[in-house]
């Protein structure tokens, strides 16, 4: 991958993060509280079906995303528009306002990054245990690639046991390098949703990135037809 080529390969799986992380979200307000209540987690199943059951209440949605990418290379800074989809049950767009040709194959790389759907279709999951993260006890889950890969080593999913929300991704390489991937949500129309992504990456080449989400609609008609622009 060249220098350029991983610095577009970041911004999607900016986006591509968000747009999957925004299916395992709370149906109500009461969800979050009786999460708590919930015993902790047998294994690393548990965890991913507590966060696919968040997505209860949520058929689709469509988004505006802002994506800002502050890059080592000189003058190369991008900043691209562009609208995210999802619909029931995993399927996942993000089409953006204009970008140029070489970025369409690393968009369609990353359309099941975040996506724990996704996660088991290529990986091993096991349940490491709890560990602290910023202050907050946070489940982890640790990803290695089914068919051995010689570049990633493994990823780290740290997932918040209060409301099973997706707070930080960590993959790492093979090399000792790494994309750190965090994320904020806030509440709309009754579903925890990402609004704020923050990339911090050493891979080849420093880069840091940010998304912001405007209002999500949510439940609202998608065409199929988005969802083959990524194809």
């Amino acid at each position: 991958m060249t220098l350029r080529g991983f610095a577009i390969a970041a911004v999607v799986a900016l986006v591509w993060i968000g747009a999957a992380a925004a299916q395992s979200v709370a149906p109500s307000p009461s969800t979050l509280n009786a999460a708590t209540t919930l015993p902790a987690p047998t294994d690393a199943q548990d965890v991913i079906t507590r966060m696919l059951a968040r997505n209860a209440g949520l058929e689709s949605y469509t988004v505006r995303v802002h994506v800002h990418l502050r890059t080592s290379i000189p003058f190369y800074s991008p900043n691209l528009e562009g609208t995210a989809y999802y619909k029931r049950p995993d399927n996942f767009a993000v089409i953006f306002d204009r970008v140029p040709g070489y970025m369409r194959s690393f968009q369609q790389l990353f359309t099941d990054v975040g996506d724990p759907t996704g996660w088991e279709k290529d990986s091993n999951i096991t349940l490491r245990g709890t560990e602290d993260l910023n202050g907050k006890p946070m489940l982890v889950l640790v990803l290695t690639k089914k068919i051995y890969s010689d570049q990633i080593k493994d990823t780290i999913v740290y997932v918040d046991p209060t409301n099973y929300e997706l707070p930080e991704m960590d993959f790492n390489y093979t090399n000792g390098q790494s994309i750190v991937m965090k994320q904020t949500y806030r509440n709309e129309h009754g579903f925890d949703v990402v609004v704020q992504q923050h990339v911090d990456g050493n891979r080849r080449i420093r880069a840091t990135g940010d998304a912001e989400y405007e209002t999500y609609q949510t439940n609202v008609a998608v065409s199929d037809s988005v969802f083959k622009q990524t194809k």
